[in-house]
């Protein structure tokens, strides 16, 4: 019997049931699918797709149009999980409106179940915004990667009673805008377990302790299809890269040395 689709209201509830919540990055129609049918809870179409999938140096220059082509794309893959796509930077922050209209596109254009943004006391009525509109808002507090340049690169947040004090109201923030879970990104452990359980909504959390109601990790790196980048907080599952690079290379060798294709290969 096929599991029913997540939403927002059973996220809530393993919550307070005390279960795990698994979230992954996705951004096509293959990966997406096996990921689903993994039993994956959520599929985060995230901005993360402008390194990971185009080569960018960071999320900046990921527009609109590719958070709706990917989303549309991973959508088309999911029967259970629930598919969330990430605002990218800009879409949010000009103005609320503009913060609204865009969120409805990823919706509507995109399709996609909720969508996901960074920051916390700045973007509190935004998030009320966009949830007063029937779009459900994941947050995103701490190492927030649209503002790397303001962090001064990729650095451990809340850090120190002061800095630690702002991520905690961030999340405050969050949660009272309305949001239904809040990602918790490269803050100290003990942080994420306090905010954790002082919120009511879900956190997920990525470099942030096993302490978070759930966890998320880009799915690339989980598998290793880098080399050169392996964040401190990143298991490695597998060596995708190896696999894929002695496939292609056996492939190479073999056109090269006549050897493929065969008879078996061949249309009589």
């Amino acid at each position: 019997m096929e599991k029913e689709k997540v939403t927002v209201i059973q996220i809530g509830k393993w919550k307070e049931a005390g279960k795990k919540i698994t979230v992954l990055t996705a951004y096509d129609y293959p990966m997406a699918k096996i990921l689903d049918q993994a039993g994956i809870d959520i599929l985060l179409v995230g901005d993360s797709l402008g390194n990971v999938i185009l080569g960018h140096a960071n999320t900046l220059p990921v527009t609109m149009e590719d958070m709706i082509h990917h989303t549309r794309a991973v959508v088309r893959a999911c029967k259970q999980a629930m598919v969330v796509g990430d605002m990218p930077f800009m879409s949010y922050q000009v103005s609320r409106e503009e913060a609204v209209r865009n969120a409805g596109r990823l919706i509507k254009e995109g399709g996609a179940e909720a969508v996901k943004l960074e920051g916390g006391m700045a973007v509190e009525e935004t998030i009320r915004a966009i949830v007063q509109c029937g779009i459900p808002v994941m947050g995103h507090v701490g190492l927030t990667p649209q503002s790397i340049h303001a962090f001064g690169g990729h650095k451990v947040q809340g850090r120190g009673d002061e800095a630690a004090h702002r991520v905690m109201e961030d999340a405050r923030a969050v949660e009272r805008a309305g949001a239904f879970s809040l990602v918790l990104e490269g803050i100290p452990r003990s942080l994420a377990e306090r905010i954790t359980q002082e919120l009511s909504i879900p956190t997920i959390g990525i470099g942030a302790g096993p302490c978070c109601d759930g966890q998320v990790l880009v799915s690339y790196d989980l598998l290793g299809f880098y080399d050169d980048f392996s964040p401190r907080f990143v298991k490695r599952y597998a060596n995708l890269q190896g696999i894929i690079f002695e496939a292609v290379q056996a492939y190479k060798d073999e056109v090269e040395g006549g050897l493929f294709p065969t008879e078996v290969h061949s249309f009589k």
